[in-house]
């Protein structure tokens, strides 16, 4: 059965973006630290990296590795809509979930008005193919799908928020996850793979 696997980047405090939305707080190392960390995660998912920079990190042609399909909030989705960019996953097959924006935003893109976890639970029932299903952010929506979340990412960068966006917003609900597996970089970010228990 295909997984919902939430891939994210916190701070130490466990934010995804500061309390504006912001998310360039997050320290990347030096130059060089910088781009050995891309360059690794690029290759390993590159399905993550959205449509209109690839061709410019080497990976236009790349087929989807991890992933076939990605379900975001609008908050995760704002910042490429900011920017003019309607479609910004335009080799995946993508889902917004959100009460307020037009269905017709982009006909590339599902808008799901309310329900989410009715949409994760047909994705997952889908024919397997072999790819999973990112869910890409934001907090509230992770917290209203975490009974359907089979696995983390999570990249633990160097830096505390203070204040922010929570990894999952929700109500108190204690879910164990196991670490299958975790990746130190020399730029301070960490990667864990963590398995629902």
């Amino acid at each position: 059965m295909r997984k919902l696997v939430y891939y994210v980047g916190v701070s130490l405090d466990g934010r995804i973006a500061g309390p504006g939305g912001e998310f360039d707080f997050f320290p990347q190392g030096d130059d060089q630290q910088a781009a050995a960390y891309s360059a690794w995660m690029n290759a390993l998912y590159p399905d993550t990296v959205p449509t209109a920079y690839r061709a410019a990190v080497g990976l236009a042609d790349a087929p989807n590795r991890r992933f076939d399909t990605v379900v975001m909030g609008l908050g995760a989705y704002r910042p490429a809509l900011d920017n003019g960019i309607t479609s910004p996953y335009a080799h995946l097959r993508q889902y917004v979930v959100s009460s307020t924006l037009e269905p017709d935003t982009d006909p590339a893109v599902t808008v799901v008005p309310s329900d989410p976890l009715a949409l994760v639970r047909e994705l997952k029932g889908e024919v397997d193919t072999g790819l999973d299903i990112w869910l890409c952010g934001g907090g509230r929506l992770a917290g209203t799908l975490l009974p359907e979340i089979d696995e983390l990412m999570i990249k633990t960068y160097p830096v505390i928020a203070g204040t922010g966006v929570p990894a999952v917003d929700g109500a108190f609900d204690p879910t164990v996850f196991d670490v299958a597996e975790r990746t130190a970089f020399p730029n301070g970010v960490t990667l864990t793979r963590l398995v629902r228990h």
